[in-house]
């Protein structure tokens, strides 16, 4: 996936190549290259949702320790 290149934008160059494997008419040498750079999209779509749940459990983590300091100070100073 190209640096610039959002998430969405791979995935649809990922369902583009899909759909040319699936209607058949392409070259063997075509249809590999087509399947390797479908490979390598797929891969890099994989990390940056990897990455992504990453931090979304760490805000979210973050999130509930905060809530519960806020609750502790409540309660000690009520």
């Amino acid at each position: 996936m190209e640096e610039n290149k959002t998430f969405e934008q791979s995935l649809k160059q990922l369902d583009e190549i899909v759909e040319k494997l699936q209607n058949g008419d392409v070259e063997l040498e075509t249809a590999y290259s087509l399947f390797e750079q479908g490979m390598k999209i797929s891969k890099e779509c994989e990390e940056k949702l990897t990455n992504i749940e990453a931090k979304l459990a760490k805000i979210l983590q973050d999130n509930q320790l905060e809530d519960l300091n806020l609750e502790d100070n409540e309660s000690s100073n009520g």
